[in-house]
């Protein structure tokens, strides 16, 4: 009961920091349509509670699809409220449709008692820092069958396109900047390493895969071999 108390009462804090936020942004609107605070309130919270629904039901649309995919009606294990509660708040404040398909494949298998997956939720936070390019590269580097060895290097040059065991034959082998900033990213979650270094500055032309990483893309993934 402490853990689920502490989860309602971070809760709480978040709601109450939402309030303060809506009001100041009141205040700030009603500047401008000339009207009283709590009409401007009212026009903001309006439209995010619109917002927020709509996501919601996303969501539960997303993951009830996924759930009778595997011939679920129903989840069929409990989820700690520690971990419910800030998966489904963050899961639906987020505006990426193929990124929320990876919060409803978390949802899914952290209900799901056939899953091998064991959600942490340390994975909340992990898929919370993520961007779509983030997620994708995560996915070609983990899921590509051209470096089948989980310990093999892996080489980034051609990212986001594909990845390759062997190293490019050509002068510069760094990928495209946006790239590696993602990759360092996936790197500062644990996700991947890289022990290449240039001019004191970590680079990412060449990495390996993470048990972590691993396991997180198996937390985040929708296929029925995650059960």
């Amino acid at each position: 009961m402490s853990e689920e108390s502490k989860a309602l009462e971070e809760l709480a804090k978040t709601t109450g920091k939402a309030i303060d936020a809506s009001r100041e942004l009141g205040g700030f609107l009603s500047q401008y349509i000339g009207g009283s605070l709590e009409q401007a309130m009212g026009i903001i919270e309006d439209k995010l509670k619109y917002l927020r629904w709509e996501r919601q039901v996303r969501l539960a649309e997303r993951a009830n699809a996924l759930l009778a995919e595997r011939g679920l009606p129903l989840p069929s294990r409990k989820i700690p409220l520690q971990i419910a509660i800030p998966l489904i708040q963050a899961a639906s404040l987020e505006e990426d449709d193929w990124l929320q398909d990876q919060w409803a494949a978390l949802l899914v298998n952290a209900g799901d008692a056939t899953s091998h997956v064991q959600v942490r939720r340390a994975f909340i936070s992990i898929l919370e820092d993520l961007t779509p390019l983030d997620a994708l590269l995560l996915k070609k580097i983990y899921s590509s069958t051209t470096v089948p060895d989980a310990e093999a290097e892996i080489w980034t040059t051609h990212l986001p396109d594909y990845i390759t065991a062997e190293k490019p034959n050509q002068q510069n082998v760094r990928p495209p900047s946006h790239v590696e900033i993602s990759l360092g990213n996936l790197a500062r979650l644990g996700l991947i390493t890289t022990a290449m270094v240039w001019g004191g500055i970590a680079i990412f032309s060449c990495v390996h895969r993470t048990v972590l990483g691993s396991e997180f893309l198996l937390a985040i993934s929708s296929g029925k071999n995650n059960a």
